[in-house]
């Protein structure tokens, strides 16, 4: 299972990317810098929530997890 904090920094990471690619789709099929920006920004909120919460819930969901028994038990 993952770390809150990795989920975090797995969703941050990824928006970053996400952001400068639609705000570079929507500044080439409008030329408005600033309107790309607004729109880049709003995404990236919305989305970051939604991977977020997406990210935790698969943590609980034990569908294609290899449960492993330990090495030695004392």
């Amino acid at each position: 299972m993952e770390t809150t904090r990795r989920s975090l920094a797995k969703a941050l990471s990824w928006r970053f990317v996400a952001t400068l690619i639609t705000t570079a789709i929507v500044y080439a099929a409008t030329g408005r810098g600033e309107f790309a920006a607004t729109i880049g920004l709003v995404d990236t909120l919305i989305k970051f929530a939604a991977y977020f919460a997406h990210e935790r819930l698969w943590n609980r969901v034990r569908y294609g997890r290899e449960v492993r028994e330990p090495e030695y038990y004392i």
